[in-house]
């Protein structure tokens, strides 16, 4: 089997070169977005994928009805951040991350050249389409989702999903199906629109362009800074750019507009952590949720702009700090 979680900064090599656009709400214009999709089938979103593999992942993601586009991209996107360079220290090799005994077995010459290059995508992304939709025949009588089922042989072997039926109950079997079907959601070219804020969806657009970005602290992102932010530094600039004007440092960030609920969370809005949960002056980090329980975060240095989950112990709380958001808040007495 492949190695299935790569270090975050696996992501580093192709990072910087292209904008994953993360499809929550949705709030891009149809104008701005390319699926590429046949009738009935799923895009992708416009830039979600570097442009040297979108065509191949939008081919080989229609390969058989277990998978589609926006899994392959999420899965690839997991494994290797699109590298395909990538390399485990569980010899996990190139964009799909597989491991030299499965390539043997699984491994196929996608672009027809008379080779199988693990280190080709032309060859990879094939491969792991391939690979899911055997999974899927193996498990294809199994009740319940056939994309979950799957995903969970992938990373469990498909006789675990035999014997339980389903999913097993291995935390990280779960949470790795879990994870990749939220991420397939990013992945995924809108059908319809949703538009609850510009301002919003602005400052989204413009922390998805910094992905990759080393982390610098105390950065604010001038050409001095080579383009480099912290968490609170991020945050400011991504609102500049539609016209809000948010304080320096995440702490008065968060009084910065009203304080939405957990299941109140709009795409855009301020997420907070803190040492202390009673005290918003203890508040250590901030980043801009994008919705499926993820942010994008300037996390610490060493690490670059990148996707994160919002649900961890120092959770505080959130801020919305769009007008028309915070005008559709609910009022609490």
């Amino acid at each position: 089997m492949r190695k299935v979680w790569v270090a975050g900064g696996a992501a580093i090599g192709l990072g910087l070169s292209f904008v994953m656009l993360l499809v929550v709400g949705v709030y891009i214009v149809a104008g701005n977005l390319a699926g590429g999709a046949a009738a009935g089938g799923v895009g992708l979103a416009k830039g979600a994928v570097p442009a040297a593999y979108q065509t191949l992942v939008q081919k080989w993601g229609n390969l058989c009805p277990a998978i589609n586009p926006a899994l392959l991209a999420a899965q690839l996107y997991q494994e290797s951040g699109f590298n395909p360079g990538a390399r485990s220290p569980a010899k996990a090799q190139g964009i799909a991350q597989f491991i030299p005994g499965t390539w043997a077995t699984h491994g196929v010459d996608g672009d027809g050249d008379g080779d199988r290059d693990v280190w080709d995508p032309e060859d990879a992304i094939p491969s792991a389409a391939s690979y899911d939709c055997e999974l899927a025949k193996y498990v294809k009588d199994v009740p319940g989702d056939p994309s979950a089922n799957m995903l969970a042989s992938y990373n469990a072997g498909a006789y675990a999903v035999i014997r339980y039926g389903g999913v097993p109950p291995y935390r990280e079997t779960r949470n790795y199906v879990k994870t990749i079907t939220t991420l397939a959601k990013s992945f995924a070219a809108p059908v319809a629109r949703v538009d609850p804020s510009r301002q919003a969806a602005g400052a989204i657009a413009y922390a998805q362009s910094k992905l990759g970005t080393p982390y610098l602290w105390g950065g604010t992102g001038t050409a001095a800074q080579s383009g480099r932010f912290d968490c609170s530094g991020l945050t400011q600039a991504s609102y500049d750019k539609v016209g809000i004007k948010l304080p320096r440092v995440a702490n008065d960030q968060y009084n910065a507009g009203p304080h939405p609920a957990r299941n109140e969370l709009l795409p855009g809005d301020l997420v907070f952590f803190s040492h202390d949960p009673n005290d918003s002056r203890a508040i250590h980090h901030v980043g801009i949720y994008v919705g499926g329980g993820y942010m994008i975060d300037a996390p610490r240095t060493g690490a670059v702009i990148r996707f994160d989950p919002i649900d961890g112990g120092d959770y505080f709380g959130a801020t919305r700090v769009t007008e028309d958001g915070a005008k559709a808040l609910p009022t609490h007495v």
